[in-house]
This record gives structure tokens, C-alpha cells and sequence, in this order.
């Protein structure tokens, strides 16, 4: 597998000058990651990341500053809202899904990521946001989105989370079906899989996860999860409850030289979540 980190996480706690995009990269590849999850609005300052911004120069920049660190941009994440209600704000926000789109396609990026929003200008989850409305709300939004993507040569990817519209795996599979398109994947984090009604059977859900959507997985995302408050909270990788045999042995057994980025990490313990990680795996 290919570690990576959020580039958002690195360096989030030094002085301004050590936040530019180049110098993260510069600090993500000294301690030892090869890829990134890459977000534009928060490791560029001074910047209103509006259509306006997303330019072929941003692209090409941006591809030489990880080329030049021997680093990928596994995601170029664009998480907004898909299943907004108000018509002309979801324009809006499709626009900023075609600008990340265009720049994806210059700088080489293996996916555009995305989560799948709830059916309310919040972006929270309510009683309508599992419902098959929203579904059909997502659906409708994230349709253009993708052929735009295939106009472009360019793969936009999803990412179920439980709070979310697309929650679950059965949910995610249906999503693929019914947009039929090969430029649509999944970006796979076991633990945004889960809540406090299922984490104790979370071997079982990561288990169907895989085995309803493992061939469409272009990217996973690592962490952890703790107990607090009657919910979970994300954490570091190694420092919670999260058992990773069986999406490690996934990783190693299925897909090659796959993609894998760490969230949830801070500055003191990026390198020790990614060393245990890669402990876990070369043990499998």
C-alpha cells in the first residue's frame, strides 16, 4: 500500500509560514508518506477558493510542488453539499465540482473526492437525510458531476459516511448502479462506516463493505475511533478501538500498490499512526 496523509494536518500547528502548500508537502514526504489528500482552500492562504480560482496555471503549479517532493495527489477533495435544495446554490456548488474536475485533470490527481451531503442547507444529518428523497436528491446532483468527469477522463469518487446521505454500503452500491458510469468509485473509510449502533459489530460492517463494493474502492481513508458522549469520535490510527486486519488484508491481498491516507492525525503522532499502519500490514 501507498501511506499518504491529509496535506490539511501537516505543520497545522507551526506559524504561518510553515503552512503553504509547498511546505507541507516539503514536511509530508520527510516523514515518509508518498501520497496526499489534498484540499485546496486549506493549505493555500489568503485565497477565496471559488471558481475563479481553479485554474490550468493552479494545476500545473500544484503538479510541480508533489512532483517535486516525489509525492501523488491520491484525492483532490471537493466535499460540498450535492443534495442541496435551493436550485441555484446547488449550481453554484456543481460549478466548484467542474473547476476541481478541470484542475484534476491537469495536475494528475487519482481522484476527486467527495462525500454525499443531506438534503438541507446545514449540511447535517435530520429524519429526511437516510430517506430515499435524499437519495434521489444526491443522485440528481451528482449526475452531472460525473459526466463531466467522463468528458474530462477524470474519476470522482464518494464517500459513504453514516451521517450522510450515502450511509451505508448497500446504500453506496445502489449509487454506482443507478449512475452506471466507470468514472465513479468509492472512496472507502471503514470508520465513517460506523456509529454507536453498529461499532460493536464494526468487523461485520466493514466485512460487507468490502464485499458489496470492493471492486469500485480507488482510494481508502485510515483511522481510528473512541467512545465519547454516547458517540464516536475520530482519532489517530493505533489509538482507539479500531481492529484494521481485515481492511489491511483487503489492501494487500486485492488491491496493489492501493492508495491509503491517514486523517484524524496531528503533528506529534502522523509518523507513529503511519509506522503502525505499516506494522500491522507487513504482518499480514
Amino acid at each position: 500500500m501507498q501511506l499518504g496523509i491529509r496535506l490539511h494536518d501537516v505543520n497545522a500547528a507551526l506559524g504561518p509560514e510553515c503552512r503553504s502548500m509547498d511546505a507541507r508537502a516539503a514536511k509530508a514526504r520527510e516523514e515518509g508518506f508518498s501520497c496526499v489528500h489534498l484540499a485546496f482552500a486549506k493549505v493555500i492562504q489568503g485565497v477565496t477558493f471559488d471558481d475563479c480560482a481553479l485554474t490550468e496555471g493552479l494545476g500545473m503549479y500544484a503538479r510541480r510542488v508533489f512532483a517535486g517532493q516525489g509525492l501523488d495527489v491520491a484525492v483532490l477533495g471537493c466535499y460540498l453539499n450535492l443534495a442541496h435544495p435551493d436550485p441555484a446554490k446547488l449550481a453554484q456548488i456543481q460549478s466548484r465540482y467542474y473547476g476541481h474536475l478541470r484542475v484534476a485533470s491537469v495536475m494528475g490527481a487519482g481522484v476527486v473526492g467527495t462525500e454525499t451531503g443531506a438534503p438541507n442547507e446545514e449540511y447535517k444529518l435530520d429524519a429526511n437525510t437516510h430517506t430515499p428523497q435524499a437519495l434521489d436528491m444526491f443522485l440528481r446532483g451528482l449526475e452531472p458531476v460525473v459526466a463531466e468527469a467522463e468528458r474530462r477522463g477524470v474519476t470522482m469518487a464518494i464517500e459513504p459516511v453514516w451521517n450522510h446521505i450515502v450511509y451505508d454500503a448497500d446504500r453506496a452500491a445502489q449509487v454506482l448502479k443507478s449512475i452506471g458510469s466507470w468514472n465513479l468509485r468509492i472512496i472507502l473509510d471503514p470508520v465513517n462506516l460506523l456509529y454507536a449502533g453498529n461499532a460493536d459489530d464494526a468487523d461485520a460492517v466493514i466485512a460487507g463493505a468490502i464485499d458489496k463494493l470492493g471492486e469500485h474502492v480507488a482510494v481508502v481513508h485510515l483511522k481510528d475511533f473512541v467512545r465519547e458522549g454516547g458517540a464516536l469520535k475520530s482519532v489517530a490510527a493505533g489509538t482507539g478501538e479500531m481492529r484494521y486486519e481485515r481492511i489491511l488484508r483487503f489492501m494487500k491481498e486485492r488491491k496493489p500498490f492501493i492508495q491509503a491516507t491517514l486523517e484524524n492525525t496531528t503533528n506529534d503522532n502522523a509518523v507513529e499512526a503511519r509506522t503502525f499502519l505499516q506494522e500491522q500490514y507487513d504482518k499480514l
